[in-house]
């Protein structure tokens, strides 16, 4: 089996193909592939809640959702927009 002679270079090389390899990968898996609905404890999971502040968010309209067949569904694009609508802003002079 012959022997073969990695030099630094090569290594450089491979580090720099891999590093945009994983680049790639994680601009595709950040790019919308969240799914389009979501089950109660994929939301409770997202948004590190409870099944009580889950329901809490139903019942007072501050998250709208959707209940097929007793399964409740959430559109990850009106979560989005819950987030959107209540970000805090802190200015200086607050």
């Amino acid at each position: 089996m012959p022997t073969t002679i990695i030099t630094t270079d090569d290594l450089r090389e491979f580090k720099m193909e891999l590093l945009d390899e994983i680049r790639g990968l994680l601009e595709k898996s950040t790019s919308g592939n969240l799914k389009r609905y979501l089950k109660s404890a994929e939301v409770m999971n997202l948004l590190q809640i409870s099944p009580g502040t889950l329901q809490n968010l139903r019942i007072n309209g501050t998250l709208p959702y959707t209940k097929v067949g007793g399964i409740i569904y959430y559109d990850a694009e009106e979560i989005q927009n819950v987030m959107t609508a209540n970000r805090v802003h802190h200015g200086l002079n607050s």
